[in-house]
């Protein structure tokens, strides 16, 4: 299936990798350094062990340097990667009391100091606050198993750590919605651009040529009046599928996180359905003519694939009944609308209407069409058709798709 991609990068959590990058090198130079100059509270060497330091620091520092590449993106910055860095942080914390015995009497800093600080940004802006409240958990009852008590100043250490990267992990996912909202916006600018070059062309050509044949066609009458007739209804529907700007748009995200990059997917207008989510005006406009109306909202109305599908078809079954027992001269209207918690069409005639109890007289004599072809449909998808007919003022068939039980209704149907 031929595709078209276009991959627009934000500049919103990018520069938060590279801070972090940077972050990660200072504070393990930082902490050697530390180590090398630092001195206890009598103005000794700070570490009874220095083997165990130095051995503990010269891991962090090849650590650190050969890791960097996995700090870039969050593409990079896989959950693996982040539980092995926490675990780096976590063992130096526990080795400072080993290399320092003092360290449990005397407040100061762990053999990582505040590099520990990078592992847990690490997390914030990869998942979020809820990953960045994870990992504070761990280094917070590290530093209190290393102290052997909840000090005054360990305690404010760890309350300043775990806010800060909640406060950081919050700032990233109110940044990737915004990321989401201005690609998407971007994204309905674009198709509506197209849309109304595609229009302008269109009515200065194909639109006028069929208005042309249809006037002619009904003056000169007979079998030109035929012509003109189809040519009307094609001009109708041509025009209805132009007005509704069916650029079927379909936006993922490329790594787990959602992040700084966001993949537009154009679909052929053969298969728009095939493999990402469905805008059903796609699928519905091809029904609008002269006799029969179609109402949109102005926005994308996106189900899953396969759901959309078998709407589309309950729908065309629809049409057909009002073929088949309103007559060809019957008026048809459908009407999308799409709600926050389900998606309804309407599909609505001006024809004779249904009897009282004919529906389950049908179905007693084995003809099916509205229990399989419509109410059938929609329960396989976890949705609902009603058919609502008064005789002598058409029919009326609501289906009604609830966005929440779509999967589960596919999975039902699969038992």
């Amino acid at each position: 299936m031929a595709k078209r991609e276009r991959v627009v990068r934000m500049s919103v959590e990018q520069p938060l990798w590279r801070a972090l990058t940077g972050y990660r090198v200072l504070t393990m130079i930082y902490a050697v350094l530390l180590a090398v100059f630092g001195k206890d509270h009598l103005g000794r060497q700070p570490f009874e062990r220095p083997w165990v330091a130095f051995a503990y620091l010269a891991f962090l520092a090849v650590w650190t340097l050969a890791t960097l590449p996995k700090v870039r993106s969050a593409a990079s910055c896989t959950k693996r990667f982040l539980g092995a860095d926490l675990v780096v942080a976590l063992t130096g914390i526990m080795l400072t009391p080993i290399a320092d015995v003092h360290s449990q009497t005397f407040d100061g800093p762990t053999l990582p100091s505040i590099w520990t600080a990078g592992a847990v940004l690490a997390f914030a802006i990869k998942g979020g606050w809820r990953w960045a409240a994870f990992a504070s958990t761990f280094v917070a009852a590290a530093n209190i198993i290393q102290r052997g008590e909840p000090s005054r100043d360990t305690f404010h250490n760890v309350l300043l750590v775990w806010v800060a990267s909640i406060a950081i992990g919050y700032v990233v996912e109110v940044a990737r919605a915004s990321e989401r909202t201005l690609a998407r916006a971007l994204e309905i600018e674009a198709a509506t651009r197209e849309r109304e070059r595609l229009a302008r062309d269109i009515h200065d050509s194909v639109l006028q040529v069929l208005a042309m044949v249809q006037r002619r066609g009904t003056a000169i009458g007979g079998e030109a009046a035929e012509l003109g007739r189809l040519a009307g209804e094609q001009e109708v529907a041509l025009r209805t599928l132009v007005s509704s700007g069916l650029v079927p748009p379909t936006r993922v995200s490329e790594d787990a996180a959602e992040g700084a990059v966001v993949r537009t997917v154009e679909v052929d207008e053969e298969s728009p359905c095939e493999e990402a989510p469905c805008d059903l005006r796609t699928l519905l406009a091809p029904h609008a003519g002269s006799r029969t109306s179609f109402a949109e909202p102005g926005a994308p109305v996106l189900l899953p694939a396969p759901a959309a599908r078998e709407l589309a078809a309950a729908v065309s079954a629809a049409l057909d009944n009002v073929r088949v027992h309103a007559g060809e001269g019957a008026q048809a209207w459908i009407l999308v609308e799409d709600e926050p918690g389900e998606v309804i069409v309407t599909v609505r005639d001006d024809g004779p209407g249904i009897p009282e109890g004919r529906l389950a007289q049908a179905e007693g004599e084995g003809r099916m069409g509205v229990a399989l072809s419509i109410r059938g449909r929609l329960r396989d998808i976890g949705g609902t058709a009603e058919v609502i007919s008064v005789p002598g003022q058409g029919t009326e068939v609501e289906l009604k798709v609830p966005k929440a039980q779509v999967s589960r209704g596919k999975a039902g149907s699969a038992r």
